[in-house]
């Protein structure tokens, strides 16, 4: 029988990925050839401490659990959005620990970024460059270009991007976070929607070279985060088991309806007591005594008067536990410590 939920929220890593049901017959992929997930420390830009330390550390409510299990039996992109600070981006990194899903894919969103960006990233003036060695080393009677000159081919001028990454045809689905989503430009979100919907993409540059005649069609192509590199027939990739995608808002911007069908939404919310407790007790190993219970009850009065991030209590909690500083200097630390984040953003304009 399929395992309900796949992603608990509270076990230690585990392959209850393996017991998912059958995609929905909408969303069966059948890409190939099958590659195996990347090892957890293939990508050292993923598994920094901090990226470590939050997704061993997360505490997802029930209805982050609900929804997580949703997105993968439905292999639907989960769409989260909530103030700045309650663990969006944290969600991603917890559930590719968990599931052992390898290295998080993550993709920063800026006002620039464009669906090209994502999927692969090609320089054709160093393949230029490249070709123009290579010709000046047959002219000089020999066949290799000069030292650290890459061969010509499309391939070696050619980089997968995030959701390039993604998308290829892994046996496990492999975690994708789109950080941000919401300072994007306008037309970002409806670009992404034939890719999520189909699970595929082209490169035209290793189309058209496959279709030439003149190169073999298979391209030997790197992928984001490592120096791996993995085939690509006729420029076409597809994936097998589709990624586990989350994107990020902090609620900046409406999407479209279009855009929003497509997804599963989960809206988090500043943290309440019980929850506030459970994150201290999970990055501190031991019930919060009495000074940080106050500067947990301090945060919640101050929180329903404004954005508070959640990383403003844990540092004024680490400084009170780390420092021999009287009681009236640890109320005005963790006053500066713990400012609307609005205010911030305010006083950093001036």
């Amino acid at each position: 029988m399929p395992l309900w939920p796949v992603y608990t929220g509270t076990k230690e890593p585990h392959d209850g990925i393996t017991e998912l049901p059958a995609p929905p017959p909408w969303r069966a992929f059948d890409g190939g050839p099958e590659l195996d997930t990347p090892a957890d420390d293939a990508d050292t830009a993923a598994t920094s401490p901090d990226r470590a330390h939050r997704a061993a550390t997360y505490r997802a409510t029930a209805q982050t659990v609900q929804l997580v299990n949703a997105a993968l039996y439905l292999r639907r992109p989960l769409l989260v959005t909530g103030p700045p600070g309650t663990g969006k981006s944290s969600l991603a990194y917890a559930v590719a620990r968990e599931l052992k899903l390898g290295p998080v894919l993550r993709w920063n969103i800026t006002s620039r970024s464009t669906l090209h960006d994502g999927l692969y990233q090609y320089d054709p003036l160093s393949r230029l460059y490249a070709a123009r060695q290579a010709a000046a080393a047959r002219a000089r009677g020999t066949t290799a270009p000069p030292s650290g000159i890459p061969e010509s081919g499309i391939e070696d001028h050619l980089r997968l991007g995030p959701l390039g990454t993604a998308l290829l045809p892994y046996a496990r689905p492999r975690a994708l976070l789109i950080d941000e989503i919401d300072k994007s430009d306008l037309d970002l979100p409806n670009d992404l929607l034939n890719v999520l919907e189909e699970g595929q993409y082209e490169i035209p540059e290793l189309v058209r070279s496959s279709g030439s005649g003149g190169e073999d069609p298979k391209a030997m192509v790197m992928v984001d985060g490592t120096h791996e590199r993995v085939p690509v027939e006729r420029g076409r990739v597809r994936c097998r088991a589709f990624p586990f995608v989350v994107l990020t808002s902090n609620g900046e911007r409406e999407f479209p309806p279009a855009f929003l069908r497509r997804c599963v939404t989960l809206r988090l919310r500043q943290p309440d007591d019980f929850h506030l407790a459970d994150i201290v007790r999970a990055h501190f190993e031991g019930e919060p005594d009495g000074y940080a219970r106050d500067l947990i009850d301090r945060f919640l009065s101050r929180a329903s008067g404004g954005d508070l991030a959640t990383d403003q209590l844990l540092n004024a909690i680490y400084l009170a536990r780390s420092s021999d500083l009287p009681a009236d200097s640890l109320d005005e630390l963790a006053e500066q410590l713990m400012p609307y984040l609005g205010e911030a953003q305010r006083s950093d304009a001036f």
